[in-house]
């Protein structure tokens, strides 16, 4: 006998949907079967993030520090940074060097007595914001260029003293605030581009996740900051994408599909305890595979107390 000679199997959205329904005890009839699965499919996929460490969604990304400028952006799908260091000769390609920047708690970042302090960041304190934009009726009293650094408001009621807003579709950071007036602005954080913007334009609070270093990066040389990320889960799709799990997870993805519709189907609450001990047995067997399997080295830190 031969083989297929092919291993490319994988399922899109709406094939993995018929199969939890069947699972379930139903079927996909209707628009809004398809509908409500893939809603359910989103919260799921929402719940993954909090089980663990999806391998898949690690993603490495970087940016140039600023002297003085201590807070930067993250893109706004970040979950979370798993690792990161401060690279000198970022362009090189002999003389790289990655140095080493430790995570500090908001407690510890609150504690330092000036922030503004420069020189090489060592520590950094990670903002895990929810990357949601808020609506406001504040707007531009003047036109901005690409390359400003201070923007005037019609009003600023409502500002954080120091934050992100949002105008068009460029994120920007201001440092304080005079009067009606963002000040120390940084433009494009968060993978935007800086652009010019009219008069009148909707300025929008926005809360992307963020770090901030210190000492705040000083002029001495170059600085980058290199980190790996967890970022969130793609959204479900309409119906004939493919999904953004790997091969390894879709039948976990089908099991818990189907525990989640059994618990809304009226005839599922037959089969629900077995939908969720075959749910919670597929993740468990998908998530043991799914992890780093590079050796692990312990080494305790000596501290001498005089």
């Amino acid at each position: 006998m031969t083989t297929s000679g092919v291993a490319n199997f994988d399922m899109d959205l709406s094939e993995v949907i018929e199969d939890a329904f069947e699972r379930a005890g139903s079927e996909l009839r209707t628009g809004y079967d398809m509908r409500t699965a893939r809603r359910s499919l989103n919260i799921m996929f929402a719940d993954w993030a909090n089980r663990g460490i999806n391998m898949w969604t690690i993603e490495q990304g970087s940016f140039t520090l600023t002297q003085g400028l201590n807070t930067y952006a993250l893109p706004v799908d970040t979950v979370d940074l798993l690792e990161h260091v401060i690279r000198t000769n970022a362009n090189s390609t002999s003389n790289q060097s990655d140095l080493t920047i430790t995570r500090i708690s908001v407690s510890t970042y609150a504690t330092l007595p000036n922030k503004l302090t420069q020189a090489r960041p060592i520590q950094v304190m990670i903002q895990r914001n929810s990357g949601q934009t808020s609506a406001t009726t504040l707007a531009l009293s003047g036109a901005v260029t690409a390359t400003a650094t201070t923007i005037t408001l019609d009003s600023v009621i409502g500002l954080a003293a120091a934050g992100y807003i949002k105008v068009d579709s460029e994120i920007i950071y201001y440092g304080y605030i005079v009067g009606n007036v963002l000040t120390a602005c940084s433009r494009g954080q968060a993978n935007t581009t800086a652009a010019t913007h009219t008069t009148g334009t909707a300025v929008y609070v926005s809360n992307p996740p963020a770090i901030s270093v210190w000492p705040t990066p000083d002029g001495s040389q170059t600085y980058t900051f290199v980190y790996w990320r967890l970022r969130r889960n793609q959204n479900a799709g309409d119906g004939s994408d493919t999904m953004d799990v790997p091969f390894r997870f879709i039948p976990c993805v089908a099991a818990g599909l189907a525990y989640y519709l059994a618990l809304k189907i009226p005839n599922g609450m037959e089969r629900l305890q077995v939908l969720k001990m075959q749910y919670d047995e597929a993740w468990q067997l998908a998530q043991d595979e799914d992890r780093e399997k590079a050796s692990v080295r312990f080494v305790p830190r000596q501290m001498f107390l005089g």
